[in-house]
């Protein structure tokens, strides 16, 4: 791994990107790093929680490189370029069905990818100088891509998620956590720390409990209604309390 460096602190596992010269932008070889790290969690049952963060670089993340992998995508056959769209917009659908939480720490700039990145976690944690762009619409495509038009209007509402899906402006730090996308605004160098002492709280419970909640959220996010959601919250705590009259 070079462009993405995972690393393990017990229980706690950290994502770094790592391309600061291109402001943690993703090309072809990033996709397939990230997408390795993110399969192997799913069956990795010693890795409660997971840390991402953008390392050196200047930003969290510039989202697509745009002198490389942007413009190969540009000049495939309409299926190849589909298939290439399809297999980066998967990325985000498989950090919600990895069973650890992710904790992301997010610095500078989070465009295009980089702020679905952000908002395929499930924490927050923002520097002082954070901001977020739906680049999509600013390059001339649409401006729902990426998960972006799944999260963003469940995460701060539709009224403000469609103002910056539509515009491709800015989100600074201070209007995420007005609007409820960020769990926190901290110094940049205490993201990391921020970070691992939430995770580390979480070791410390059940792990069935946290892989469950993950599950339970990530369901009654598109359940029918309060019912199904009342079903999925009942299977899921029967099924922890079982688990632990067995051991």
């Amino acid at each position: 791994m070079e462009n993405v460096i995972f690393s393990r602190d017990g229980k706690i596992g950290r994502i770094t990107l790592n391309r600061p010269s291109k402001y943690n932008a993703f090309d072809l070889k990033t996709v397939l790093e990230f997408e390795e790290i993110l399969n192997k969690l799913k069956y990795d049952d010693e890795i409660i929680v997971v840390i991402l963060d953008g390392g050196d670089a200047k930003g969290f993340c510039a989202g697509l490189d745009m002198e490389s992998y942007g413009p190969e995508i540009f000049e495939m056959s309409p299926i190849k370029a589909y298939k290439a769209q399809a297999h980066m917009s998967r990325m985000f659908l498989t950090m919600r069905q990895i069973p650890q939480p992710v904790i992301s720490c997010i610095h500078g700039a989070a465009a295009g990818i980089g702020f679905s990145l952000a908002m395929a976690s499930d924490i927050r944690i923002l520097a002082e100088n954070a901001r977020f762009c739906a680049a999509y619409i600013n390059i001339g495509l649409g401006g729902a891509d990426m998960a972006s038009s799944y999260f963003l209007p469940r995460l701060i509402g539709s009224g403000r998620a469609n103002e910056f899906l539509l515009t491709g402006n800015w989100m600074d730090a201070k209007t995420a956590m007005a609007l409820g996308f960020g769990s926190r605004v901290v110094e940049k160098d205490q993201m990391v720390e921020t970070a691992m002492a939430l995770a580390k709280t979480m070791t410390e419970k059940n792990p069935m409990g946290i892989r469950m909640t993950k599950e339970a959220i990530n369901c009654n996010l598109d359940c029918a209604g309060l019912e199904a959601a009342l079903q999925i919250e009942d299977r899921n705590q029967m099924m922890i309390a079982y688990t632990l009259r067995m051991k």
